[in-house]
């Protein structure tokens, strides 16, 4: 299954912190990433009383279930340092599954598409420099037209491509 997914950091070394856990992602045996954004900064969204961030999207072919997904991209983020702050607080590491296909998944531990993202300039953009012709399953409109719309929330500037060896 083809999956999107949105990384974000705004502690320590950022852009480390993307770059590890694009590499963990990656040697992960039924990961295998095949394309990244470039690197965005971004501002917060939410609790704005923050560092910036900084943001890439990231696609995946995987055999996992979104579920297992989730399980690995937490694990990721606690072997990167992340830690439960508040609601849209800091954090070391964020990895966000965007979509995984044309499926829709609503349960307590897991909404796809990611709820938020059509309002979500920092994930909108880079998924766009990706994927711009992928579908929302929910709206039917490409990631390229929810990009271009007036709802996306939030400033974002892009800054350079990522290299993960």
């Amino acid at each position: 299954m083809r999956v999107y997914l949105s990384l974000g950091s705004n502690l320590g070394d950022r852009l480390y912190h993307l770059e590890s856990a694009l590499k963990q992602l990656g040697a992960h045996e039924r990961i295998h990433w095949t394309a990244c954004s470039g690197c965005y900064e971004t501002s917060p969204v939410g609790s704005l009383d923050q560092p910036v961030f900084l943001n890439v999207a990231a696609e995946i072919e995987t055999d996992l279930t979104p579920l297992e997904l989730l399980n690995v991209a937490k694990e990721i983020e606690t072997g990167l340092g992340r830690t439960e702050t508040w609601r849209w607080g800091p954090r070391v590491v964020d990895i966000d599954i965007i979509l995984c296909g044309s499926t829709v998944i609503s349960s307590d531990r897991l909404t796809v598409p990611h709820p938020e993202f059509r309002r979500r300039a920092f994930v909108l953009q880079p998924l766009a420099e990706i994927a711009p012709d992928v579908v929302d399953p929910v709206t039917g409109k490409t990631v390229a037209e929810l990009a271009a719309g007036t709802q996306a929330e939030g400033q974002v500037r892009r800054l350079h491509d990522v290299v993960v060896d």
